[in-house]
């Protein structure tokens, strides 16, 4: 009897510490992400040189003087394209998981609620997306429509939005079946009704923990396009082709190329990374 008091006891301690310890994930990811972006959002008002701005007389020149963090073969100052740089890849990977939580969404209300014929169909479809590995599957999307923002944030979101569809269709096959959603059939309310005010609502708990996680795959999906040139090329600032271009320049000794777009692109990730991990332990969600 005195095991079983204790273990008992035990239970809501753990339940606290579990809480505590999601809490300080969410707030060191939040964090880390609000410095990233204060930077990217205030800095390029600060620095002198533009992001394709080429200052001739000065090509691979160590940090220091009119350029903190050097500049690359071509000249143009380190400092100024990571942080415009920044600009479009938080956008971009933003944007895209925004696009795919509305296509994924969209689908798995359809295929959950209706069930039947069109759930087969759907399911099937994304199977075949889901057959390929999601960097692979983004590079054959991005070669067939090209480079270019607006590409890639449709690229990602193509390729992120089957398995939002997926969790978005287990819960409303779940939250289809309670009380609540019989009780709002009965009292005359339309399918589509139930379906906006009631299933959806309580379907996307697993959607909000999962999307943060996503956007830092997203800027590694964005990055690692770029560095293969299938994403932004130069001239235009994005982290991933800065480091693709400066490749060489680290065996040189010349780590300033390349070192800070990668810094700047794994504290983003670490970020999102933290946020979403803190989100899941919060909500109690098993990966």
């Amino acid at each position: 009897m005195a095991d079983l008091t204790t273990a008992a006891d035990a239970g809501p301690p753990r339940a606290a510490a579990d809480r505590r310890f999601a809490t300080t994930l969410i707030r060191a990811g939040s964090a880390l992400l609000g410095l990233v972006a204060l930077a990217v959002l205030v800095g390029p008002l600060l620095v002198r040189w533009g992001p394709e701005e080429i200052d001739p007389a000065a090509s691979l020149a160590p940090p220091g003087g009119a350029h903190p963090l050097g500049t690359d073969v071509n000249g143009m100052d380190i400092l100024s394209r990571v942080l415009h740089a920044g600009r479009l890849d938080l956008g971009v990977a933003i944007a895209s998981v925004a696009l795919a939580v509305v296509l994924g969404t969209a689908l798995g209300l359809l295929a959950g609620y209706r069930g039947g014929r069109v759930d087969d169909v759907l399911m099937r479809v994304l199977d075949v997306f889901q057959a390929f590995p999601a960097f692979i599957l983004a590079l054959a999307v991005a070669a067939l429509l090209g480079g270019g923002a607006g590409n890639l944030v449709l690229v990602v979101a193509l390729v992120n939005a089957p398995a939002y569809a997926r969790l978005v269709r287990a819960e409303v096959r779940t939250v289809r079946e309670l009380p609540f959603v019989e009780a709002s059939r009965t009292a005359g309310a339309s399918g589509l009704g139930t379906l906006w005010r009631h299933v959806l609502p309580n379907s996307l708990t697993p959607v909000r923990v999962i999307a943060p996680l996503n956007c830092g795959w997203a800027m590694l999906t964005l990055a690692g396009l770029s560095f293969l040139g299938l994403g932004v090329t130069v001239p235009a600032a994005e982290w991933g082709a800065m480091i693709s271009l400066g490749t060489g320049d680290v065996v040189a000794g010349r780590w300033w190329t390349s070192v800070p777009p990668g810094l700047f692109l794994l504290v983003s990730v670490l970020g999102f990374s933290l946020l979403g991990e803190g989100l899941q332990e919060r909500a109690g969600v098993v990966r």
